[in-house]
């Protein structure tokens, strides 16, 4: 099956795609003629353009950090733009994705590009928030974590979710405050709750991975994933003198899918990030998820499965996986869940 599927997107997905299964799947060494052929042809794609012409001298990407803004463009911005070339380049010596990760070194986190107004949220105070973890995982994601030294919010990441098995719900750590007349929950200083980001970093890096590390996660997941207590499905924002929204705290109830007009759409982020991170031996409703896409994949190769699209298509903050430049054809879209749907069976089934 997956030798199918493998074949198909040779024959049809685009250079980041083609690159990434012969390299990340096949664990194929490409020539020097054929990593240029590519990169060639991928730097020529007008998303790629358009975040090389809004780089800044000092490697900066446009005119935002955290997402687009009335000043900077849905790829025009330091988070999506690293992402994304990190994903769609594979490899790091790309001048533009090397100067954006420079400018991350250089970059002083209370500069105006980080757009906090000068403040630095410290992100060992305040759980689940801070611009630094946003950083962090844009590093990660670009795989640039052997270069600059991310250690600390690697082990800030695994507290954060050891701390899932330390309580029983987020309501121990947490405390109402109002504001403007209204209780908004805020979780105390110093606390520690895990959020998209500190997934995003351990699902991109591997220098956590040990057994003892990996069942640790497996078991705060289990936690996060019950369904039964829904007065406990709360989140928490930071109260840094005023109310800040997290970097997405995760939730109590956590799924890997949803029923949408009584079919079943998976989250294919969530899925994937679950089995990078080993998790899938440990987690019956991972197994289940990835026997479903299994499921899907038809005679060809193409993998048909339901998922939730805003999650795969365009690229965000919080969302967006999708490679292919366009989905104008199916033939395009389906490039991208089956990429997806590849990767989730690949490490799935990969030894850590």
């Amino acid at each position: 099956m997956k030798e199918k599927m493998i074949d198909f997107l040779l024959d049809n997905a685009n250079p980041s795609i083609r690159y990434r299964v012969k390299m990340e799947v096949l664990g194929e060494e490409l020539s020097a003629a054929e990593k240029d052929r590519l990169q060639a042809e991928i730097l020529e794609e007008p998303i790629i353009q358009s975040i090389i012409a809004c780089q800044k001298e000092n490697g900066w990407l446009g005119n935002g950090f955290h997402g687009p803004n009335k000043n900077a463009g849905a790829f025009e911005n330091q988070e999506v733009g690293t992402k994304y070339l990190g994903e769609k380049l594979v490899y790091k010596d790309t001048p533009v994705l090397k100067k954006a990760m420079e400018a991350f070194v250089t970059t002083e986190l209370t500069d105006p590009c980080y757009r906090t107004k000068g403040r630095y949220f410290d992100e060992f105070r305040y759980a689940a928030n801070g611009q630094n973890i946003i950083r962090c995982a844009c590093i990660a994601r670009a795989g640039y974590d052997d270069v600059i030294d991310i250690k600390p919010q690697i082990q800030l990441a695994l507290d954060s979710f050891k701390r899932v098995l330390d309580v029983d719900s987020v309501l121990d750590i947490t405390r109402l405050r109002k504001v403007g007349g209204k209780e908004k929950r805020v979780f105390n200083d110093y606390e520690k709750w895990p959020c998209y980001y500190h997934l995003d970093i351990l699902a991109h890096t591997d220098s956590w991975k040990t057994e003892e590390n990996i069942q640790m996660l497996a078991e705060a997941f289990k936690k996060l994933m019950r369904t039964y207590r829904p007065e406990k499905q709360v989140g928490g924002d930071s109260w840094v003198g005023y109310v800040l929204g997290t970097t997405g705290c995760l939730k109590e109830g956590y799924q890997l899918g949803i029923e949408e007009n009584g079919i079943h759409c998976t989250y294919p982020d969530r899925t994937e990030w679950l089995c990078r991170c080993g998790l899938a031996p440990y987690l019956e409703g991972l197994q289940r998820e990835i026997e479903l896409l299994r499921s899907f994949v038809n005679g060809e190769g193409i993998c048909m499965a339901p998922i939730v699209e805003n999650q795969l298509r365009g690229f965000g903050t919080y969302s967006g996986q999708q490679l292919e430049a366009d989905w104008k054809t199916p033939t395009r879209r389906f490039c991208d869940i089956t990429f997806r749907a590849l990767l989730i069976l690949h490490y799935s089934q990969k030894a850590v």
